[in-house]
């Protein structure tokens, strides 16, 4: 007798988003129409009965809609607690944060649900994450489809496992469909992940560390995938990692410390029209051009390698304007 796949993955259950610990649900911005993602002073404080611990201190992020750009930070600076809020996994503590033009502040749980659901596609560095082991490569890409709005569920499993056929020929995967994980290498794992993210048709694709566990020139060969949907599909995608060699290959690099954005780095023109060839050194090349970054009350952080070079010892620089540029220094004994 023939199993349909939903009666194969019944015991999966719907795991709820604590409570909103909201303090301004209330307060709205005018996001323009080509804005994706847009943060305003975000803030997020985890509580446990003895401390508390504030995980993004006020961070300032535009992200265009189609934008292919990546989130580079240290351990523990805030990036993939960034990622969770955005992707509707946690809620944010304060602050003003907008994805697709939703403000993810006033969604009760329903609605925070159908926004995973069609607004976001993840892909995760852990592969067990991504895949039920115990189903196909096809059967995985299809799951998330059983978990649609009332009104799509007309759709027959027939055209479903069609869509995820498709997917995976997208992802150039369509010769493994009835491959188990066990059965797929670390790279055709995460391809499977990416069609899996695809299978509801998401405006926002987000990566969290997804060449972490691979060589380089997988990782190479999945950056490829992620910038072949970014052109192919308009999608906008963010990349949390820590590959930094990887991080270079993108337009649009923005780095967190401390839980605020502290500098981007965009890539220079003459690299971007050379992007296809195969000339260029990653490892040696300085693609990009780093700018610090101006928060809306006018701060800046200044790169710790930075102040090591003045010899900082103290809490206090000196600031001139001298010749048309700001100049830092330290102070004088």
């Amino acid at each position: 007798m023939k199993i349909k796949l939903k009666e194969k993955i019944s015991k999966v259950k719907q795991i709820k988003s604590p409570e909103s610990t909201m303090e301004n649900p209330e307060q709205t911005m005018d996001v323009p129409d080509d804005v994706m993602i847009e943060c305003d002073s975000l803030v997020k404080i985890y509580k446990t009965k003895d401390i508390e611990v504030l995980a993004l201190q006020g961070l300032d992020l535009t992200v265009k809609r189609g934008e292919l750009m990546a989130i580079i930070g240290n351990s523990g600076s805030g990036k993939s607690t960034f990622l969770n809020m955005i992707g509707g996994l946690d809620r944010p503590s304060a602050g003003k944060l907008y994805v697709d033009g939703k403000n993810l502040f006033q969604m009760t749980e329903n609605e925070l649900v159908k926004y995973k659901r069609s607004t976001v596609g993840f892909v995760w560095q852990n592969n067990a994450r991504n895949l039920l082991p115990y189903l196909t490569a096809w059967e995985n890409v299809m799951t998330p489809m059983l978990f649609v709005e009332e009104k799509e569920k007309a759709v027959s499993e027939e055209e479903k496992k069609k869509r995820a056929l498709e997917l995976l020929e997208l992802v150039g995967l369509g010769h493994r469909k009835d491959s188990k994980l066990s059965q797929l290498s670390g790279g055709e794992q995460q391809r499977v992940a990416i069609a899996i993210a695809l299978a509801n048709n998401p405006k926002l694709l987000l990566a969290d560390e997804p060449t972490g566990a691979v060589d380089r020139k997988t990782a190479d060969d999945i950056l490829e995938m992620f910038r072949k949907l970014n052109e192919k599909l308009g999608l906008t995608i963010v990349i949390v990692t820590h590959d930094k060699e990887l991080a270079k290959k993108v337009n649009r690099v923005v780095s967190i410390r401390d839980g605020k954005t502290s500098s981007e780095r965009i890539m220079k023109n003459d690299y971007r029209e050379r992007m296809e060839h195969l000339d260029i050194d990653w490892q040696e090349e300085e693609t990009q051009e780093e700018f610090a970054v101006l928060d809306r009350a006018g701060r800046v952080q200044i790169p710790s390698e930075l102040l090591e070079q003045m010899g900082m010892d103290g809490n206090k620089v000196k600031l001139e304007f001298i010749g048309g540029k700001i100049v830092i220094e330290k102070p004088k004994d």
